[in-house]
């Protein structure tokens, strides 16, 4: 499967993205071994330069890693029109043991990718550069998930072969009673969509709460809010919103809805779900850096941007999910 175009360009970008990492690892270690902003000697001098351009190409290194997410979910896609039982990312990436733990790591990598571009931007707001310590360290902390990233993906292209028989959507996110195995069988709609609303509401509330004052315990509580909703969220647009999107009762995919016959909906509403969240957890884990007075002003700007933009990507996603089943309830069936 490697002399497929997807999985070229997939294992191609993984290991440019390592090469860079590492090149970026190393400036990373002279700056844990070297760096002392009340020098003014030539090392330090050069190592301000080095630590701006690793900086540079770290940012657009992880955007680009974030980035492939949509690669890797759109390869998969193209992955199932030649395994056998498969017809959409779903049977594709179920088709080995890797493909389901490399999209999670994938997942979990754009909210930790992300934070070291806010760290980054952050830092940059200060002459003193007072988080680039901070930033290298988390960095090489990163290092690990990426090659994690990389393995999981290389292991789970090499494992697909055309003759490999797997589950289809149909199979895996059936309704309770139609089939055995399925992964979200049992779970009820009404408490479902209840849940689903009640979070989201409680959510907005706490996001207009922190653009003007962002107490400790409201900035923690919206945060763990955020990471139950986004899990809420997967849930609830796979067991109840896809089958409407689909005008279909017994089809249930969180992957059908990215497809052309479905206008790419799926895109918009994945993308919007993460901005959201991403948004909504940042302004809490950049909570602590306020504390110091060269970061003080910065944080809150960032605070303030961070709780609209989650304010306005959480009102575009419920519209978004909302809306076929709306349509359905309120008009009596699909427009």
């Amino acid at each position: 499967m490697f002399l497929n175009s997807w999985s070229l360009g997939l294992t191609i970008s993984a290991l440019a993205v390592l090469i860079l990492g590492g090149v970026a690892g190393r400036t990373a270690l002279r700056v844990l071994r070297h760096w002392d902003p009340a020098s003014d000697s030539n090392r330090q001098i050069r190592l301000e330069g080095e630590t701006w351009l690793a900086a540079t190409l770290v940012e657009y290194v992880l955007g680009f890693q974030i980035a492939t997410l949509i690669l890797f979910v759109l390869a998969a896609d193209q992955f199932c029109r030649v395994i056998v039982g498969a017809m959409c990312a779903t049977g594709a990436l179920l088709a080995n043991g890797y493909g389901m733990p490399a999209l999670a790591v994938k997942v979990v990598g754009v909210f930790l990718y992300g934070f070291w571009i806010v760290l980054h931007r952050l830092d940059i707001t200060s002459e003193s550069y007072p988080l680039v310590r901070a930033k290298y360290i988390y960095l090489l902390g990163l290092l690990p998930l990426l090659l994690l990233d990389a393995t999981l993906q290389t292991l789970y292209i090499a494992g697909l072969k055309p003759d490999i028989i797997t589950s289809c959507c149909g199979v895996v996110f059936a309704a309770a009673g139609e089939q055995t195995g399925n992964l979200l069988a049992n779970l009820d709609h009404a408490t479902l969509l209840t849940l689903f609303y009640a979070t989201a509401g409680l959510l907005a509330g706490a996001a207009l709460l922190l653009r003007r004052r962002r107490p400790a315990p409201l900035v923690i509580a919206a945060a763990l809010g955020w990471l139950w909703f986004f899990v809420l969220a997967l849930v609830t647009v796979t067991v109840v919103f896809s089958s409407y999107i689909y005008a279909m009762p017994y089809h249930r995919c969180p992957f059908c809805i990215l497809k052309p016959e479905y206008h790419y909906i799926g895109l918009a509403i994945y993308t919007a779900l993460i901005v959201a969240a991403f948004a909504g957890i940042t302004a809490a884990l950049v909570h602590p850096l306020g504390r110091r007075d060269d970061l003080a002003e910065a944080v809150q700007r960032y605070q303030e941007r961070a709780a609209r933009l989650s304010l306005i990507f959480l009102l575009l996603f419920i519209a978004l999910a909302s809306y076929h089943w709306l349509v359905y309830i309120f008009l009596g069936g699909e427009q």
